[in-house]
């Protein structure tokens, strides 16, 4: 059905009210004006005891000094008319269907919170954002999704602790330039050690043939010299010896030969290795230990990088989730179990934006609702105010607000519980009932 507002009101003997007739905008907002202390919040209170039930009963409804008892008069766009007056205040609906009527059947499409925007508004943060929740209906799916993306952050600060203190621990390790990689052993230096003192053994008697050749041809040069002084002699003798001596020549030739590229090898780095086993395998186990904590802190960081990649992910599920309902107003969504409105929190709204995300949601609760009341206005410049209302318009909402003032924005005035589209009579005749309206 379409959304029910309020055609017309007249209030009488209500708190601070003596007569008071409006008939609100279809559409738009409807301002009550006055100074204070008139009776402009008296009438949304009136408003709310007669829609609403006796939970929004004044604590004292009559009027100080009436003899006459509240009398309170609203014709809804339904056909229905409500009434409260009498000595009880006696509620009385009226169908024109005629179809029971009551209280209850006001229950079903009066939204509560309409009646008493403040106490949306003077809810906690949590509060509101399970009244939102409870509009769009993703409320399980979007606290499920929180709780989720809440356990993996606080997994990934965990993380990036470990990984943070391993990665200082890593870097305050020493690090030894030109040292093995892995631990040397001692018996394998000895052994290297001796390998080279074999080769070296092996490179002394080559040279110490050398040096027997070269012995043994200075003989033989001697010899050749008395055998040579002993020629005619010896002719046999000498060719003999020269034969030898080729021989020994050749010899000596091979052994200078393999003498000349030989190079012995230095056991100086073994031996002072060996000296210094212990702080050389020191140093070899300080850089195994940094390069192992390197390795460890870039795990840690891996870890880290991929929860914050199911963090991402988990928050643009999350955000589509938001997008995807029927919100109340564009850029309104919930942030740590609290309302946001183009990214502010409610304590960081102006008023003006407070009062917008608060009407649009109560009228998203209940949308055959199509009326909202709304107090003390004057937070507002006249420009907000006026957009304001044409946003309202726009809605297709109707609210009837109070504001201290007089100005052109007011529909009407309450002046010591008059409103000025009625003629003072004298107070102990009840204006309705002469005809006033």
């Amino acid at each position: 059905m379409d959304s029910i507002k309020i055609n017309s009101l007249e209030l009488e003997n209500v708190k601070r009210i003596k007569a008071v007739k409006l008939e609100p905008t279809e559409n738009g907002l409807t301002v009550i004006g006055g100074n204070n202390g008139q009776g402009k919040t008296s009438v949304l209170d009136s408003i709310a005891w007669a829609l609403g039930g006796n939970k929004f009963k004044p604590s004292s409804p009559e009027r100080d000094g009436s003899v006459i008892p509240p009398n309170l008069h609203i014709e809804l766009s339904n056909g229905l008319v409500v009434e409260r007056k009498g000595k009880n205040s006696d509620l009385k609906v009226t169908d024109p269907n005629g179809n029971k009527a009551g209280q209850l059947l006001l229950d079903t499409f009066i939204e509560e919170l309409a009646l008493n925007l403040p106490k949306f508004m003077n809810a906690n943060d949590k509060e509101k954002a399970d009244t939102l929740l409870k509009i769009i209906g993703v409320g399980d799916t979007l606290y499920a999704l929180d709780e989720e993306i809440k356990t993996l952050v606080n997994e990934r600060l965990l993380i990036g602790r470990v990984a943070d203190q391993k990665k200082k621990y890593a870097d305050e390790q020493p690090y030894y330039d030109n040292v093995p990689s892995e631990l040397i052993s001692p018996q394998e230096l000895i052994r290297q050690q001796q390998e080279i003192l074999a080769r070296n053994g092996e490179n002394q008697k080559k040279r110490e043939k050398v040096s027997l050749y070269e012995a043994q041809v200075s003989l033989k040069d001697a010899s050749v010299k008395q055998l040579e002084g002993q020629i005619t002699k010896l002719s046999i003798k000498l060719e003999e010896v020269r034969k030898e001596k080729a021989e020994l020549e050749q010899n000596l030739a091979i052994a200078k030969t393999d003498a000349l590229t030989l190079q012995d090898e230095s056991t100086a780095e073994l031996e002072n290795n060996i000296a210094n086993i212990e702080e050389l395998n020191r140093k070899i186990r300080a850089n195994m230990d940094k390069e192992k904590a390197e390795e460890d802190a870039k795990i840690e960081k891996t870890k880290y990088d991929a929860l914050t990649t199911q963090i991402e992910d988990k928050r643009k599920e999350r955000i589509n989730l938001l997008n995807n309902a029927s919100l109340p107003l564009p850029e309104l969504s919930i942030e740590d179990n609290a309302l946001t409105y183009k990214g502010q929190k409610w304590d960081n709204m102006s008023g003006s934006e407070q009062l917008k995300v608060a009407t649009a949601i109560v009228r998203k609760l209940n949308p055959n609702c199509g009326f909202v009341l709304i107090d003390k206005l004057e937070q507002m410049d006249v420009n907000t105010l006026k957009e304001f209302g044409q946003w309202i318009e726009k809605e297709g909402l109707q609210a009837i607000a109070t504001r201290v003032g007089a100005g052109d924005e007011c529909s009407i005035i309450i002046e010591d519980g008059y409103s000025n589209n009625i003629d003072k009579k004298e107070e102990s005749v009840p204006k309705f009932q002469e005809g006033v309206f």
